[in-house]
């Protein structure tokens, strides 16, 4: 089974500089390190977690049966090892031994069913469910083995079991504490919860129980700051020791100085303009393709991201298992005028674009520099944005409730894996609320060719059917495909031991402030 498991980072090489790991040296403890992100978290129970940000935090609370290393390796985390049966349909995973949550209730088989029931459960309503949905049988064989069985072989398995939505937690917190838990976030990680100010700080503490290598510093604060420059303000000052998404006209004088680091580390993240598929007048294919002709996605890289980024080709971004380079929509503004007459709107037309604010590199310039590109062929697409829970919010509703014609988002394929980054936005029975497929995309032969991609074992077959499905997701042009955007962070040069992960974590794990 290992052909099946992604290794790609030389791809991701081609993209960036490598991820970013300093150093450590003499280990030293302190603290409080603070990390400036966009935005802040939306929850802390990490089986309804949706988004990056929440997850570099909730990767400090919590930990994964597997790991998926900045260096493309999966490898056993909390499960010490695994089997696999002949026919690829029994999983055994046997537990690291004396690992206990941050309540001191013990990490066993029982814990671990408990928490892959929990995210089975449609109940639960975690948009992750795909994940682990082809898993029809959990067994607890001894105190320290699960048994995992799949009706078909399910080749991603162990990817996506490095998912921080399908994370360990602790069931007697869970059921102690019920709705309320997300204020009581245990699990078994090298930093325990101590506040939330919501809109200000999230303050993690080191858990001094930690079975691994005990944490260097003594709290790790996340602030949310939205605004670039105010992000880059404070890595200047010293008031925060990391930072993330340098707006890039300000890398070259942030480079230059002698106390902070510029870090441009590969990203596995696609950013997109969606259209709802079910409201006019997206439901016409010719308009669809009009929108993508109609933006020019190189100049946008290159004026607006100064080149931190690549204009997409795919679906999903180079250096996933399963990525081709399919086809780019031209930037050609007369074909765009044709194909909207053709479509019976040759005066253009009025519709909405929301955007988020701070979440991803310069969000706000790329959605004003779509908008006036799109004015140019009589489409006036007003903005509107939202604060960025709110806004998950909005775009997630279902196909009845939905009023959001078009939406920026981007998807990080943090499985490194082609089923999570195609089979989560558009396989049909992903549609929202359930799922994340926020567009209400459907092609019957998309859906045939993407569960095609998850049951053989084979990893040219797999990269067969990936490759015809994304040819046709490209043609339907459901998204306008805009780009692969790398990560540009920033770090004091007193600060060590810090990754900048390729699927947009901070890990502090190992940090020390000097």
């Amino acid at each position: 089974m290992r052909g099946v498991f992604p290794r790609f980072v030389l791809a991701l090489l081609l993209l960036a500089v490598p991820f970013l790991v300093v150093p450590a040296g003499a280990q030293r403890a302190g603290g409080p390190l603070i990390v400036a992100q966009g935005v802040d978290a939306v929850t802390l129970d990490s089986h309804l977690v949706v988004d990056a940000p929440t997850f570099t935090v909730t990767s400090h609370i919590y930990e994964t049966l597997f790991e998926y290393t900045p260096d493309g390796r999966i490898v056993p985390h909390l499960a010490e090892s695994h089997t696999v049966s002949p026919d690829g349909r029994v999983w055994t995973l046997k537990l690291r031994r004396g690992v206990k949550f941050h309540d001191g209730t013990p990490l066993d088989a029982e814990a671990v069913k408990f928490n892959l029931d929990r995210v089975l459960n449609p109940e639960t309503k975690s948009t992750y469910r795909f994940l682990i949905s082809r898993v029809a049988g959990i067994e607890v064989v001894d105190p320290l083995s699960v048994r995992l069985t799949t009706e078909q072989p399910f080749a991603p398995m162990l990817a996506h079991l490095t998912h921080g939505a399908i994370a360990m937690q602790s069931p007697s917190a869970i059921k102690k504490h019920g709705k309320d838990y997300i204020n009581f976030p245990t699990g078994t990680g090298p930093f325990k919860f101590k506040e939330w100010v919501r809109g200000d700080r999230l303050v993690l503490t080191a858990n001094p129980d930690y079975w691994g290598k005990k944490p260097q510093v003594t709290e790790v604060v996340f602030k949310p700051v939205p605004e670039g420059g105010a992000r880059v303000a404070l890595i200047e000052t010293g008031a925060a020791h990391v930072i993330v998404r340098v707006p890039p006209r300000d890398a070259p004088r942030l480079a230059g100085s002698r106390d902070v680091e510029v870090v441009n580390t590969p990203s596995v993240r696609t950013i997109y303009i969606a259209f709802n598929m079910l409201k006019p007048p997206f439901t016409d294919l010719k308009v669809r393709q009009a929108l993508n002709h109609a933006v020019n996605k190189p100049a946008i890289v290159q004026h607006i991201l100064a080149g931190v980024g690549r204009p997409s080709d795919a679906p999903i971004s180079p250096g996933i298992f399963g990525y081709r380079r399919i086809m780019s929509y031209e930037y050609d503004t007369a074909k765009a005028k044709r194909l909207l007459a053709e479509a019976g709107h040759p005066n253009g037309f009025k519709t909405e674009l929301y955007c988020p604010s701070g979440r991803y590199l310069n969000d706000m310039q790329v959605c004003e520099a779509v908008q006036a590109q799109l004015r140019e062929v009589g489409v006036d697409a007003a903005i509107k944005t939202l604060e960025w829970a709110a806004y998950l919010e909005i775009t997630k509703k279902g196909p009845q409730e939905s009023v959001v014609p078009m939406y920026m988002l981007g998807w990080g394929t943090v499985t490194g894996d082609a089923d999570y980054g195609l089979y989560a936005l558009f396989h049909s029975s992903q549609w929202t609320p359930a799922g994340q497929a926020r567009h209400f995309y459907k092609n019957p032969k998309v859906d045939e060719l993407l569960d095609r991609g998850r049951n053989v074992a084979n990893p040219a077959q797999r990269e067969a059917a990936y490759k015809e499905a994304m040819e046709l997701i490209m043609q339907d042009a459901s998204w306008l495909f805009l780009h692969a955007e790398s990560q540009l962070s920033a770090v004091r040069r007193n600060v060590k031991g810090v990754v900048i992960h390729p699927i947009e974590r901070v890990m502090t794990q190992e940090a020390r402030i000097e």
